[in-house]
């Protein structure tokens, strides 16, 4: 996902220098991160920037402290869609989110992405409760080689592996929320196996760019 050719729309990068995955996630004091973000966020908004996206689910920690420090929309986590998707199928349902690791999402992310903690959704946990290997050697900073690779196609059939079992376990869910950046390119193979809504990044950035750079209309109105 840091390959900007994978948007149908331009894509400017910036780092937030000194925050890695270990600072972002594993940390539990997470102060450290936030000046270094927003920092980011300015630059960005400087650039011309027309709206301001993080690469990582987990930055739902900082979404409230960036909206509030930049002057353009901001889109810090995939997760932002979890209360949207809610609507869209009702109480009944339930929200499934599969996160990277479980144990590292914590109520306070959930809650700045305005997730009320007693409505209708699962959390699984794809590295940490299910087990995907080839995310392992990408992510975890304990697992992860010198060099480290991942096989896409064994990542796909980790990922139709994990969503399968988490309905299975939750026959409530009504549409699958994937966190995690690197989870977004198995989302239609996911689809087809389960059948169901599937919300990524991608759609969060395909949503991102629709309302800042609204499409034409043509032909009888």
């Amino acid at each position: 996902m840091r390959n900007a050719s994978g948007f149908g729309y331009p894509i400017q990068y910036d780092i937030a220098k000194g925050v890695d995955n270990y600072t972002l996630v594993w940390e539990q004091d997470k102060t450290p991160c936030r000046q270094p973000i927003l920092d980011a966020a300015k630059r960005l908004e400087n650039m011309g920037c027309r709206a301001i996206a993080a690469e990582c689910g987990y930055f739902a920690y900082f979404q409230k402290d960036v909206a509030d420090y930049v002057d353009v929309p901001v889109f810090m986590s995939s997760l932002l869609q979890v209360p949207f998707i809610q609507q869209l199928i009702g109480p009944k349902k339930s929200v499934g989110i599969v996160c990277a690791q479980k144990r590292f999402l914590t109520p306070t992310h959930l809650e700045n992405v305005g997730i009320d903690l007693n409505s209708n959704f699962h959390i699984a946990g794809a590295q940490d409760e299910y087990g995907c290997p080839q995310f392992d050697t990408l992510w975890d900073h304990e697992k992860r080689p010198e060099i480290p690779e991942s096989y896409y196609d064994e990542s796909e059939k980790d990922m139709i592996r994990i969503c399968t079992e988490f309905v299975s376990k939750y026959p409530d869910i009504g549409a699958i929320m994937l966190e995690c950046t690197g989870m977004q390119p198995y989302a239609r193979a996911i689809q087809r196996e389960i059948d169901l809504p599937i919300f990524s990044w991608g759609t969060l950035l395909d949503y991102a760019y629709s309302v800042i750079n609204h499409r034409e209309y043509y032909g009888h109105i």
